[in-house]
């Protein structure tokens, strides 16, 4: 690397490509706009290569960019760890950014964090919760540091660790004709409507996959974001539901929806992601091991 680069400059890139403005990166490091616009012009004369491309007053990384992006986050994350080193107060430090899928970041993350907590007295983390595909994406963008997310990925980047798994549902209106069978005939779902989450959903990739194929002439009812509005979209009998069974489970207990038992096996596991290319750093090394520990007490 050029001997003229330095770590306040790579700390400017790394918050630009999290913070996509140089307005927002500026108030993250707590510099003017314009020391942020100056490391920036900077590091790229020194590289010789733009990092951004100028849109609509919001920079967007480039292939060089890209190519900067892990070794500039290994480097700050192994400065980060030189400090460490000789600090005797504290075994672990720095901010850990996690990415959850929304059953994983609903009704485990926060669980998983808990404990974490207690056994590290570590309290410096975030939590993003979304699709899964949009996880990913973060996390391939580095603007995550991992994540914990149900359903497949297939980025090649991404290196996934099962931790633990879960099962599928099928869920209806309680006064659903359906909701009275201890068994149902798949052939009984032909042409039924669905109340499904959006594109990128690992609940939805589920049903895609495992149940979908295996119903005649189904249509989508609904397209929702959240699993809280599928659930009350099915009590309100806008279709049946397909959705991890740890989202279910208050719903199924309160009444406000039915379970209905299909012959398909609807297990799915959840992942582990981290980017090939990320530095792990003690933290997010005790992180990974602790999750896959937790995951184990589960089965």
């Amino acid at each position: 690397m050029n001997p003229h680069i330095s770590f306040k400059q790579l700390n400017v890139f790394s918050a630009i490509t999290q913070h996509k403005t140089l307005t927002a990166a500026a108030e993250h490091l707590c510099l003017s706009k314009a020391a942020v616009s100056m490391g920036l012009a900077e590091l790229e004369k020194q590289l010789g290569h733009p990092l951004f491309d100028r849109v609509n007053n919001r920079l967007i990384l480039n292939q060089e960019g890209h190519k900067l992006l892990p070794l500039a986050d290994e480097l700050i994350n192994r400065l980060g760890d030189i400090s460490l080193m000789f600090n005797d107060k504290q075994v672990m430090s720095g901010q850990l950014r996690i990415g959850s899928s929304d059953t994983v970041g609903n009704h485990l993350t926060p669980i998983i964090l808990s404990a974490f907590r207690q056994q590290y007295h570590h309290e410096s983390q975030s939590l993003f919760v979304s699709n899964s595909a949009h996880i990913c994406q973060k996390l391939v963008d580095f603007e995550l540091d991992i994540a914990l997310i149900e359903g497949e990925h297939h980025h090649p980047d991404i290196i996934a660790i099962p931790f633990s798994q879960d099962e599928m549902c099928v869920i209806s209106s309680p006064n659903h004709p359906l909701a009275a069978k201890s068994m149902i005939e798949l052939s009984s779902l032909d042409n039924s409507h669905w109340v499904l989450r959006e594109q990128g959903s690992g609940s939805r990739d589920c049903f895609m996959q495992n149940l979908a194929p295996h119903i005649g002439n189904w249509h989508t009812s609904v397209e929702l974001n959240t699993t809280e509005a599928l659930i009350n979209s099915v009590a309100a009998g806008l279709g049946f539901g397909c959705l991890s069974n740890i989202a279910a489970q208050y719903a199924l207990e309160s009444l406000r929806v039915s379970k209905i038992n299909v012959p398909v096996d609807m297990q799915r596991e959840f992942w582990i992601l981290i980017h090939k290319d990320k530095y792990q750093n003690p933290l997010l090394k005790h992180f990974i091991e602790f999750c896959v520990k937790w995951g184990n007490t589960q089965k």
